[in-house]
């Protein structure tokens, strides 16, 4: 996800997905000490993302 496609999004939008990208971070993280993760490279992909998210809030906020 691109931060100028979080952009259009509003602040409710954006705590929202934050929330979806933390649950799917914890999800992932779960897989991986499990052993059922078969995409790694996904993990490092959501802690980014979540970072977009959360710039673009605090951008929106301030």
């Amino acid at each position: 996800m691109k931060a100028k496609e979080l952009q259009g999004f509003s602040v409710e939008e954006l705590e929202k997905k934050s929330l979806e990208l933390s649950q799917e971070l914890f999800n992932l993280k779960f897989q991986l000490h499990t052993g059922h993760l078969e995409d790694t490279a996904k993990i490092p992909q959501v802690r980014k993302d979540i970072a977009r998210v959360k710039t673009v809030l605090r951008q929106k906020l301030a």
